[in-house]
């Protein structure tokens, strides 16, 4: 068995979340905020048999897209890259996913 888990962008989240449940995983959404704007994540875990980690990567790649966006300077913490006064575009969205092992799973 492996444990999956899925940062996923808030904007994509409910896409996310409601393509995996269609598909019949149980998942488990977290609130999560990190990267590189301290922006709002959702973090799936969801546990399944080793032969479906593909089916789940699957759905979420398609659910979860990079997109371009303007931030004001002063979101980037006022880094040597940001010091500009000006909006700058980053790249938000995607997905980061870790897929590890599990010894024991119960539902209880």
């Amino acid at each position: 068995m492996k444990l999956i888990y899925a940062i996923v962008n808030n904007d994509d989240s409910h896409s996310v979340s409601s393509s995996l449940t269609k598909a019949g995983f149980f998942i488990t959404k977290l609130a999560s905020t990190g990267g590189f704007l301290m922006s709002g994540n959702t973090t799936f875990l969801i546990c399944a048999e080793d032969n479906k980690v593909d089916e789940i990567i699957s759905i979420i790649s398609e659910r979860s897209k990079k997109r371009k966006q303007l931030v004001p300077a002063s979101a980037c913490g006022g880094t040597e890259f940001c010091s500009a006064s000006f909006p700058i575009e980053v790249t938000v969205g995607g997905a980061t996913i870790f897929v590890t092992d599990i010894e024991r799973f119960e539902k209880v």
